[in-house]
């Protein structure tokens, strides 16, 4: 039972950071486009693993100051919305996962169109 409340608590603190991203005023991070790709919270609510998709071109040392920066403010807009007994600390983890797939998918494309290439030469 605990699983499902803390799985569940995830699934709420991404939707709103999500949401707080877009608010954020620092132009380190308000120039790239981030996305919340998973958050991971302790079971004692003290700290949250949030994993961030960059895509585009951002220099990460910088976006890392500019969410440390913009913690406080993020932290604050989850303690409104949400309803729990503490506001973890977020800490920040750029994760390139849906950089390295869409490489993937093109490079599979670019395979695809030699392949046909081929069949149709012979």
């Amino acid at each position: 039972m605990q699983h499902n409340k803390l799985a569940r608590i995830n699934e709420d603190v991404a939707r709103e950071l999500s949401a707080l991203l877009r608010d954020v005023k620092d132009p380190r991070v308000s120039a790239a486009f981030i996305s919340v790709v998973r958050c991971e919270v302790a079971p004692d609510l003290q700290t949250c693993k949030v994993y961030l998709s960059v895509l585009g071109e951002s220099d990460a040392k910088e976006l890392r100051r500019g969410l440390k920066s913009a913690s406080g403010f993020l932290r604050g807009g989850l303690g409104r919305s949400l309803n729990l007994r503490n506001t973890p600390a977020l800490v920040f983890v750029l994760d390139d996962s849906i950089e390295h797939s869409v490489k993937i998918v093109d490079m599979l494309k670019h395979l695809e169109g030699n392949r046909t290439n081929d069949t149709t030469d012979t």
